[in-house]
């Protein structure tokens, strides 16, 4: 495994990620996030901790980046990344968004547009960490 292409790949997908994070979460999904001010903090409350919410981030993608590297068949990056980001975000459509719904005081439009964000969130992570992520060279075989 190629722990420095690795590395390399967790760093690219943390910025990547936090950039979708921003556009879909902080701008397109804000009005309906406010709805649920019980729920959900405003952005007044999550910018003071940006720096915290990166840093679990890197850890995510760094976990994220190991589990792709162990799997890694040797096929294009681009597809094996998006099969790999469509599989974790469909694990994660039914376990935190269908869970959150069931657990938290939301309606199904937020519950569903999450379970749909999620998904294209790590459809992209994954497609950008195949992008990355190269398997180390192998060395010659001895005679």
């Amino acid at each position: 495994m190629n722990y420095s292409r690795l590395a390399l790949a967790a760093i690219v997908a943390t910025i990547v990620d936090m950039i979708y994070g921003y556009v879909v979460y902080g701008v397109v999904l804000a009005g309906e996030f406010s709805r649920y001010p019980g729920v959900f903090r405003g952005m007044e409350a999550v910018t003071p901790n940006l720096l915290l919410m990166a840093a679990g981030d890197l850890v995510a993608m760094c976990s994220l980046a190991y589990i792709y590297g162990k799997g890694y068949e040797g096929g294009s990056g681009f597809q094996e990344g998006m099969r790999f980001g469509g599989l974790v975000g469909v694990f994660g459509a039914g376990y935190v968004a269908v869970g959150n719904y069931v657990v938290m005081n939301i309606g199904r439009r937020i519950a569903v547009a999450m379970a749909v964000a999620g998904l294209v969130e790590f459809a992209v992570v994954g497609m950008t960490i195949g992008l990355m992520y190269k398997p180390a060279a192998k060395a010659p075989a001895r005679s």
